[in-house]
Order: structure tokens, then C-alpha cells, then sequence
């Protein structure tokens, strides 16, 4: 799929100038647990970025916002220049969760202005060390004279607001990015309210990879949003605009291309009692 690389692709670039590498391994019943993974072993050169610390900003009172609110912009830029990320750089992120950390961080890095290349690695750290490739416990040093510029593109992500508007609208459609069960309301072990956003269906991040933890092809990802017009404005959400990154990446390898991301996601929308939820399945009714 466009938008990722393999191990071999990378292990062959490591050390190039005008290069990147990110380690998101982040576990969230655990938080400190993909620090203290990357700090024993990582990949050669690469940079941690924490989902909760660099990637997200602070919770906000009464949950408005979701779990995991969009960081400051420019305490993102702060940190990503401290990873020798420029506007152009080209940048490779991994984790160890069939890249849902690692989407998180690209689809960030283009919604503030980047215009380099940034991929996630297919297989991601497991592949990386299953191959016996090189990894390393040193960190490496903050880069110096590198300066990441912001420019939000507004028109990437919706907000809580947006979302009210486009429930029902012809020509949109949301995607609830969940797994079923969550999805339908049956249970949910993570936010206080079960259910959906109504109208929204359901297509779980993860049917976008194979067996074997691989992204699917282009080809593949199309099959699994085949019933949806090419023209529609699609808006992607899950539980906290994680793992709906995913999704965003895999209906344009699909060939969409009017893709947004509902940051706040499922547990921002819950956080207002006057926004309607909806269970069940909305493809059977």
C-alpha cells in the first residue's frame, strides 16, 4: 500500500541525510510501557515519540476533545524538530500495533504542513527484529539546526460541531473505525457511553492489514469500501483519533480522496450529553 515500506527498504537508508526514523510503540493499558521498550532496544538513529506526551495534547476538563486531544501545534513542532524533522524531511515510523501509533504520528505530521515523505513500516518493529536486523539501546543526541514550521491544513480533520452537521447529509459518510462490539453498543470497556454517532458504519481498523500483519494493497483496501462513492466526504473516527488514522491512510491508498479525520473521535462526541449515539447495526436496519 502507498504510504508504507518495508524492512529491507529501510534498513537500507538508515543514517541517510534528510532522514527520519520514529519509534510510537505505545501500549494504552500501559503508558510508560513503549518508552521503556524503545529505551532498551530500537532501531538504529531512531527517536521516541510518546502518543500521550508528543502526539496528543492534555486531557480537557469534562473530556471535551476526546482521550486524546491534537497536541499543541507548536510544542509538536518544538519536538519534532529536537528529531531532526524538517518540513521536508523524510520520515519512517513504526511501532509494534500493525501501525496504528505510527498513522497517528504521519497523518499529524501532514495536518501541520509537512511536504516531505513520511511512511509507516510495514511488519513494524516485530518484523524489524524477527529479520535479526540491527537494533541498538543508544539514544540518539537532540538534533540541532533543524526547524519545523507549522501550517495547519484545516480542511485534514473535523471537529465535535462538523460532525452534528454532517450526520445525515447527502454525500457523506462516517466511519466508525472501532471493533463491531463497540461499535454496536454491545459493550464498551473504555469510554462511559456505548454506541455510535448515528448513520455512521462500521469498518474496524484492523481488517485493513492481513494475516500475517501486513497492510493490504490498494486493490484490497478498495474491496472493503467497494459500497462507497468515490466522490463522498468521508469522515474517519474511533474512540480517541488513534487508530482511525489507519483507516484515513487506507481509503486513499483506495483512491478517495475528500478524507477527513474526526480528531476528538467517539470519546469527544460522548463528552457532550446533547449529541445523539445510536446502537445496533446501521447497514442491517
Amino acid at each position: 500500500m502507498k504510504g508504507t515500506v518495508t524492512t529491507e527498504w529501510l534498513a537500507a537508508r538508515l543514517g541517510e541525510a534528510g532522514f527520519a526514523v520514529v519509534d510510537c510503540r505505545f501500549a494504552l493499558n500501559d503508558p510508560a510501557a513503549g518508552r521503556q521498550a524503545y529505551l532498551a532496544v530500537h532501531i538504529p538513529g531512531a527517536y521516541y515519540a510518546d502518543l500521550e506526551q508528543d502526539l496528543s495534547g492534555p486531557k480537557r476538563p469534562g473530556g471535551a476533545g476526546g482521550r486524546h486531544p491534537l497536541p499543541d501545534a507548536g510544542k509538536l513542532a518544538v519536538a519534532l524538530s529536537r528529531m531532526g524533522i524538517g518540513n521536508e524531511t523524510t520520515v519512517v515510523a513504526y511501532d509494534d500495533q500493525g501501525g496504528a501509533m505510527a498513522s497517528r504520528l504521519c497523518w499529524l505530521l501532514r495536518y501541520t504542513g509537512h511536504t516531505g515523505e513520511a511512511y509507516i513500516l510495514d511488519g513494524g518493529f516485530g518484523e524489524w527484529s524477527a529479520e535479526a536486523r540491527p537494533v541498538t539501546a543508544e539514544v540518539p543526541a537532540q538534533a540541532e539546526g533543524v526547524s519545523y514550521e507549522v501550517r495547519i491544513r484545516p480542511e485534514l480533520a473535523v471537529d465535535q460541531a462538523d460532525v452534528r452537521v454532517l450526520i445525515g447529509k447527502p454525500g457523506a459518510v462516517l466511519i466508525d473505525s472501532r471493533e463491531a462490539f463497540r461499535y454496536s453498543g454491545e459493550s464498551e470497556p473504555i469510554d462511559p457511553v456505548a454506541g455510535h454517532i448515528p448513520g455512521a458504519i462500521n469498518r474496524f481498523w484492523k481488517y485493513g492489514l492481513d494475516e500475517s500483519g501486513h497492510w493490504k494493497s490498494a486493490e484490497a483496501q478498495l474491496e472493503r469500501f467497494a459500497d462507497l462513492p468515490k466522490d463522498a466526504e468521508i469522515i474517519v473516527y474511533c474512540g480517541s483519533g488513534v487508530t482511525a488514522c489507519p483507516n484515513v491512510f487506507a481509503l486513499e491508498a483506495a483512491g478517495f480522496r475528500n478524507v477527513k479525520l474526526y480528531a476528538g473521535s467517539w470519546s469527544d462526541w460522548v463528552s457532550n450529553m446533547e449529541n445523539p449515539v445510536a446502537t445496533g447495526d446501521e447497514e442491517e436496519a
